[in-house]
């Protein structure tokens, strides 16, 4: 066999957001991509921000010498010091840019802290829903996944379940707010709650435990309601993120990884993260985009289109008889299943030309998500034959 065991079997239960997007070309084709009402995947449909297009066309015609070049591991310190000034900004802490490494998209970020601080059996602790990507991150790095529900209603943390999957082998809880795929955000008292049960079990087991908030949907965010920092809330704290979501970069593959200057031990951290960043390949994030991100860290595409479209499909679906969470941020909406296997329910989906990814992707059965950053047209094209899916599922409709 050409490759590992375990990675054979990876592929085999690999991610239904792919799958379901490849299941889409074949429908396209067969029926025309107008008559195929996609929601899979979490691919921005808007543009870069004009704010982004100016600083790329400056910085073409006036080219800085030598910026294709080698770079320190962690990224440029111009780079680096804006991001820091961003987060000292958000969480009144003096965040430094020594305290920043600029890495290839949050999942580089992400792996880069998991390479830092994991011993082959560490258990890391996901908030279900997830990403799952999380999953294999964790095997990635000889980590252990501890799967913790959220509150099944609301979607928001549990505190107490949480502290009940914390063992003396504990050594990382991810969140993720806005969540992907449920869209809530973690308020100000939740994070607060959980920094607090952190710090009691630090306490308890004598063993660090870094709290690590995957952060690229942080300012999308709707109705007012902002994501609060979790430096703030948590002292070991760690933020992974990109541009992909809020710049609309998801191809460029820029983000970065922050730690809380208050993290015990955060410069031999930061020590191990740059390390880390070298040896898993990652080696830097890309050049160009250091460069442009750097004086863009106030700027986002335009939040309201994603809050439209939003309303659009959670009034309409709503009204056709689907539950559902009204997410606070990002761009999905992730409904019970009408039928008790999600999977039966995106297959029936697929009848009428509607691509979804069941909760089980997520580590969720029993729900659905849709990612609606997508053409606004497409969603009121699809809007009878989500009348038609929901009849058939025994909802008004």
């Amino acid at each position: 066999m050409p490759v590992a065991d375990k990675i054979a079997g990876f592929i085999a239960k690999s991610s239904w957001i792919r799958k379901m997007f490849e299941e889409g070309e074949k429908l396209r084709k067969e029926f025309g991509a107008d008559k195929v009402y996609d929601f899979t995947l979490g691919n921005p449909d808007v543009e870069p921000p004009a704010a982004f297009q100016d600083e790329f066309l400056k910085l073409a015609k006036q080219p800085i010498p030598g910026m294709h070049r080698y770079m320190n591991n962690a990224g440029y310190p111009e780079t680096r010091n804006a991001v820091a000034r961003m987060l000292a900004a958000a969480s009144d802490l003096p965040v430094q840019g020594s305290q920043v490494v600029m890495t290839c998209g949050a999942g580089g970020a992400l792996n880069v802290v998991l390479k830092t601080i994991l011993n082959p059996g560490d258990e890391v602790i996901l908030l279900t829903p997830f990403f799952v990507e999380y999953r294999f991150y964790i095997d990635n790095h000889g980590g252990v996944p501890v799967e913790v529900w959220t509150d099944r209603e609301t979607f928001q943390l549990d505190i107490p379940a949480i502290a009940a999957a914390v063992t003396d082998k504990t050594r990382a809880i991810i969140i993720c707010s806005p969540n992907n795929p449920t869209g809530v955000i973690y308020p100000a008292e939740s994070l607060k709650a959980l920094g607090d049960m952190v710090a009691a079990k630090e306490a308890e087991m004598g063993r660090q435990i870094l709290v690590i908030s995957d952060e690229p949907y942080a300012r999308i965010a709707y109705d007012g309601k902002s994501v609060p920092n979790i430096f703030r809330y948590v002292q070991n704290s760690v933020i992974v993120t990109s541009h992909s979501k809020d710049l609309a970069l998801p191809g460029e593959r820029i983000g970065y990884l922050a730690a809380s200057p208050k993290m015990n031990n955060v410069d031999q951290f930061m020590e191990g993260a740059v390390f880390s960043n070298r040896v898993l390949g990652f080696v830097n994030a890309p050049a160009l985009m250091q460069r442009l991100v750097a004086g863009l860290q106030h700027v986002s595409v335009d939040i309201d289109a994603y809050r439209v479209k939003r309303d659009l499909l959670y009034d309409s679906l709503t009204g056709m008889g689907f539950s559902m969470v009204k997410p606070d941020g990002a761009f999905y909406l992730f409904p019970k299943s009408p039928l008790a296997d999600d999977v039966e329910f995106v297959k029936m989906a697929q009848k009428h030309r509607i691509l979804l990814v069941p909760g089980a992707g997520f580590g969720a059965p029993g729900f659905f998500r849709i990612a609606y950053c997508v053409d606004k047209g497409m969603i009121e094209r699809s809007i009878p034959a989500w009348r038609e899916l929901a009849k058939e599922a025994g909802l008004p409709g």
